[in-house]
């Protein structure tokens, strides 16, 4: 059945004319984009698993990504999202299949529906059941779950209304200048002979998909490409879809033109791969306290150790970082996507299992059966990267456990097993979470593995952050699987952060090392030969058509959690005296030039206020007077890149919003105004809250040219 799919010859050359890509359509192809972002204030973001790290406002919106290509007889479909979140969490997905199944019945299923997170760090967390992730997440967050299931379905609904007759093509390229590995002491313990296939200890190469309907439309693309979405650090609290997401940002601003961001139908993807190891913070690491280079095994600095190596990316700040990073990605892209020529064609198939991961036999060879463990996190997993430290003073690369931290471990959570310790050696463990189960388990035991294929695409999709050599055995396993029953020349690509979230699945050489991602790789030292054995399986059962003979595996646990949180709760909103909601406390100047900053500060209330209640996701405007007409025409809003949104909690219930506009360049000369619209709660006495909508107009400004 599967001898019609055509491979993808590298030898050819790519022609650089444009290829005509109309004709009759090999698939029925929809997609759909909608926002996700969720709560902008007072939510710990996720990523970092730094309590501190609060969200503050908003620099750009999440959204949300689907793809859904269909048989041309419809008998059979595959559904890919990529979601604008840190990763996709077990509860998510179970969340978004329930409202799928009693949307459309059987139609969209755990096997045919792949979810995967592009891994921004500047997300809203407190969407997951496991406890480990509500430590730095403050629990379970309703409204972070519900804006994401909600963005992810509205996603799905929007491609399933506007299915087309359509065709897709496939191509690959290099990105330069934008990643290192950022444990190139942990990849060189990969053997030599493997390390000399290839060229780089990052993978460079982009694989991209371009959708074109029959009558021509273009409808979309999925770009894959391993690198940590991680140019914002730390320190910043505006949610934002980091380097990925503008990307994303560029290419739908090009093809929607004249939309404003989120607007128009063209959807572009920039998806997560195996980017485990891989930093987009290409001046590598140094000490922000000496500027010295601390590109050592243990990533720690001579004065105040591993808390002072940072790495940092190519621009002026953290902003400029994205931007260019961005943008490098956003070019190959573009260039991929004008030349590609090579069709996909072929039928569709999925394979879904669910597997408990503590208990997996791999068999290496004749002679050798090994085991995965129960899950545990070891030391270094609290030193954090050189892309975000730990709060702290833990180093990378510990092989023996800290008597005082153990210690501590010991009285709080329980000492992990002598079974679980031997099974995850060299790992000293911190915490056995597999071990942990009030009030509910700490990690996943029961994890999805999933392959879907589109014609001679096969898509990995992974519940973790592989390294780049994890990711390349896996595929390697995955194509020869495929090749072994007759399905060569498959073109195989990893989808990262996908439908559960287990952290790192590292080599087992890099394992013995112990850095961050290793002591963050919950199963033990086999975890990769075990997905490879997994992997491989599905791979069989879609080559051999008996996917349908597939055990489906043991049912993930759906905790009944509805919200658990210490996030405080909203509290009554109140203005300064003589003040009213929107009124201005700072106003803008009179005039600015192109290249400046235009800023405006209003009486606000909180923001959490408007992720239920605005019917339009919008906290801000930046609008143009047109003479002509006598009317005001919105040129940004809250998801422009050029827009940010601070919001200031005071005491009592006071707030303040701060809008800023980084003029552009393309910015024309005029009158300008900036507005902000909010909605603030009242409680009255024995009744529940009642939310109102405001919003705040500056003065008008005067853009002048150079």
């Amino acid at each position: 059945a599967h001898s019609s799919l055509l491979a993808l010859d590298p030898s050819q050359p790519t022609t650089t004319q444009k290829p005509s890509t109309a004709g009759s359509g090999n698939y029925l192809i929809g997609v759909g984009r909608a926002d996700c972002t969720g709560p902008v204030a007072e939510i710990p973001l996720m990523g970092y698993a730094n309590a501190d790290q609060v969200g503050g406002g908003l620099l750009t919106r999440l959204y949300s990504r689907a793809f859904i290509v269909a048989e041309p007889d419809n008998s059979k479909r595959v559904v890919f999202v990529s979601a604008d979140i840190g990763m996709v969490s077990q509860k998510l997905r179970l969340e978004v299949l329930s409202e799928l199944k009693s949307k459309y019945g059987e139609l969209y299923r755990q096997d045919n529906v792949i979810l995967s997170g592009t891994h921004t760090h500047s997300g809203p967390a407190g969407y997951f059941q496991y406890t480990l992730f509500w430590i730095t997440s403050k629990g379970l967050i309703k409204p972070s779950l519900q804006a994401i299931v909600k963005g992810i379905v509205k996603s799905i609904d929007i491609a399933h209304e506007n299915m087309k007759a359509g065709r897709i093509f496939i191509n690959r390229g290099t990105v330069e200048n934008s990643q290192i590995n950022r444990s190139p002491y942990s990849y060189l313990q990969n053997p030599a002979s493997e390390r000399s296939r290839y060229s780089s200890n990052t993978d460079k190469e982009m694989v991209l998909l371009k959708m074109v309907a029959t009558n021509g439309q273009e409808l979309g693309l999925i770009s894959w490409f391993a690198i940590h979405p991680v140019s914002m650090n730390n320190t910043n609290h505006l949610v934002n879809s980091d380097n990925v997401g503008y990307a994303s940002y560029l290419f739908e601003q090009e093809k929607n033109a004249g939309m404003l961001p989120g607007e128009g139908s063209f959807v572009a993807a920039f998806a997560s791969s195996n980017l485990g190891d891989v930093s987009p913070n290409t001046k590598g690491p140094f000490c922000i306290n000496t500027g010295d280079s601390c590109d050592n095994p243990q990533s720690t600095c001579p004065v105040g150790g591993a808390k002072m190596c940072m790495a940092m990316g190519p621009g002026t700040d953290m902003f400029d970082s994205t931007r260019i990073i961005g943008q490098n990605i956003y070019l190959k892209a573009k260039e991929l996507y004008t030349s590609a020529s090579q069709e996909i064609t072929g039928l569709l198939s999925s394979a879904h299992q669910w597997v408990n991961m503590s208990d997996v036999s791999v068999t290496l060879n004749a002679t050798h059966v090994v085991k995965t463990c129960k899950p545990a996190l070891g030391h270094s997993f609290a030193a954090g990267t050189i892309d975000g430290v730990g709060a702290l003073n833990f180093t990378q690369g510990a092989i023996e456990g800290d008597p005082f931290w153990d210690t501590i471990r010991d009285q709080l959570l329980g000492k992990p097993s002598n079974e679980t310790q031997a099974c995850h050696d060299p790992k000293p463990i911190l915490f056995s979470t597999g071990e942990m189960t009030r009030p509910h388990p700490w990690h996943p035991d029961i994890v999805d593995v999933q392959l879907a294929t589109i014609g001679s695409l096969a898509i990995v999709a992974v519940p973790g952050e592989l390294t780049t050599m994890s990711g390349r055995r896996l595929r390697e396993a995955v194509r020869s699987e495929f090749e072994s029953h007759g399905t060569s020349g498959m073109n195989v690509v990893i989808a990262g952060l996908c439908n559960v979230y287990t952290h790192y699945i590292t080599t087992y050489e890099e394992y013995q090392v112990q850095r961050y991602e290793a002591a963050s790789t919950i199963y033990g030292p086999h975890t990769l030969s075990a997905y490879m054995q997994l992997y491989r399986g599905l791979a069989k059962a879609i080559a051999t058509d008996t996917v349908q003979d597939l055990p489906s595996g043991p049912e993930p646990p759906l905790f009944n959690i509805t919200s658990l949180t210490l996030v405080p709760t909203v509290i009554a909103d109140r203005t300064p005296s003589n003040k009213t909601f929107g009124d201005v406390l700072q106003e803008v100047r009179q005039q600015y030039r192109v290249g400046e900053v235009a800023e405006v500060t209003f009486v606000s209330a909180n923001p959490r206020n408007s992720v239920q209640n605005a019917t339009e996701h919008n906290f801000l405007t930046v609008e143009r007077y047109i003479d002509s007409s006598g009317t005001w025409s919105v040129v940004h809003n809250d998801a422009s890149w050029e827009t940010r949104f601070y919001w200031t909690k005071g005491l009592l219930g006071q707030s303040s919003a701060t809008v800023e506009w980084h003029i552009p360049s393309t910015a024309e000369p005029g009158t300008y105004r900036i507005r902000y619209f909010g909605h603030y709660k009242k409680i009255p006495l024995f009744q529940p809250a009642v939310y109102y909508a405001f919003e705040g107009t500056s003065s008008a400004f005067e853009i002048i040219s150079l």
